[in-house]
């Protein structure tokens, strides 16, 4: 794993219960200001030899990384677990849940 990955993969383990980050946000904190994609390959090929809560990462605009269908379905029951509300469309109020700020 290089540095730039092993700092993305830090800053996603610290996202709480309860709480989202974005991909840009999560590589902004990592000093990668540019590096929403690394972010996405990570989670993706990360996610589980590492234990990474990948369910706690929403796109900008707050919504669900996945289209309708199984995936997005599991992301929204994780999240509605831990006290996320999820609307019926996937978009998520960042304003209250949010768990890094400003980095967007």
């Amino acid at each position: 794993m290089t540095e730039a990955s092993a700092r993305i993969v830090a800053i996603i383990k610290t996202i709480p219960p309860g709480r989202v980050a974005g991909y840009g946000q999560i590589a902004a904190a990592a000093g990668l200001p540019n590096g929403a994609r690394m972010t996405v390959r990570i989670l993706h090929s990360l996610s589980r030899s590492e234990n990474l809560p990948w369910h706690r990462v929403v796109k900008a605009d707050g919504r669900l990384a996945f289209p309708p269908g199984p995936a997005f379905d599991l992301q929204k029951a994780l999240l509605e677990a831990e006290g996320v509300t999820v609307p019926e469309d996937g978009r998520i109020d960042r304003s209250r849940f949010a768990e890094l700020r400003g980095a967007e």
